[in-house]
């Protein structure tokens, strides 16, 4: 399996498809390890994709005395791309801390970006926000992670979803399964995001920049996605106004994967 030795820990990665390279990561959990079919359709088939294990995810390590901040993680991200002699890629972010973690590999090295892709984002947290994540992390702290899920996953899938998955989306194999038993990456994820705080320097990216609005996400809300729209020059934004915070149903995963498509082949 491949893993590198990048920023002070061993970061595991997959490469999937041929051609230009897009770098693409979700929230917490990983599309690597079997997962990669869950990535947006149409990508590995005209990109090679690289993805990765956050710290303390899958095969990648952590060092805890490290305070985890998402320009640890984005300095994790670029000292991947040296190592695999990646010198300008896309960067697609989607549903999460990931796409956090792009905004600061765009600030401090925008000339590894040659396209920026957000969902699911912010660049400042508010009360609402900050409070559940905060909920979160104490549901699986003191309830266990089946608690945990279960919140996570009736928040993030609109109800028909919901309803017609949610034997798959609970239990071992479901959603968010990634952070089992991982109390502490959970913890560190959740301080990163928190932490997270770009609103003042998205005027310092220079990528052309695709930011996606669910409407109906009531964890990353427009409310979020929609200051970091605003706050980097010439960025363009796409509603998807009966997407929740993931977007399901074939009808939006179709208009999801055509606008990311589209987006791409400008850049």
């Amino acid at each position: 399996m491949p893993l590198i030795n990048v920023n002070n820990h061993q970061m595991y990665y997959e490469i999937h498809g041929a051609g230009e390279p897009v770098i693409c990561s979700g929230g917490w959990g990983t599309f690597c390890h079997g997962d990669v079919g869950h990535l947006p359709r149409g990508l590995t088939d005209r990109y090679k994709v690289v993805i990765f294990d956050h710290r303390g995810i899958g095969q990648s390590s952590d060092d805890m005395a490290v305070p985890s901040t998402t320009r640890l993680y984005a300095d994790d991200v670029i000292g991947l791309l040296c190592e695999l002699g990646i010198g300008n890629a896309h960067f697609v972010g989607i549903i999460g801390i990931g796409a956090c973690i792009f905004q600061e590999v765009a600030i401090q090295r925008p000339d590894l970006v040659r396209s920026l892709v957000n969902t699911g984002t912010w660049a400042r947290p508010d009360t609402k926000f900050r409070d559940q994540l905060t909920l979160w992390l104490d549901i699986h702290r003191v309830m266990g992670f089946e608690a945990f899920q279960r919140m996570v996953v009736m928040e993030g899938f609109d109800p028909e979803f919901y309803e017609a998955k949610k034997a798959s989306l609970l239990g071992p194999d479901g959603a968010w399964r990634d952070l089992r038993g991982r109390i502490d990456t959970h913890q560190r994820l959740t301080e990163a995001g928190l932490s997270h705080d770009t609103l003042d320097r998205l005027g310092q990216i220079t990528a052309p920049t695709l930011v996606m609005h669910n409407g109906y996400d009531v964890i990353t809300a427009p409310r979020l996605t929609l200051p970091v729209e605003k706050g980097i020059p010439g960025a363009r934004g796409h509603w998807m106004p009966g997407a929740a915070h993931v977007a399901t149903g074939r009808e939006a995963r179709a208009e999801f994967c055509g606008v990311l498509l589209d987006f791409l082949a400008d850049y």
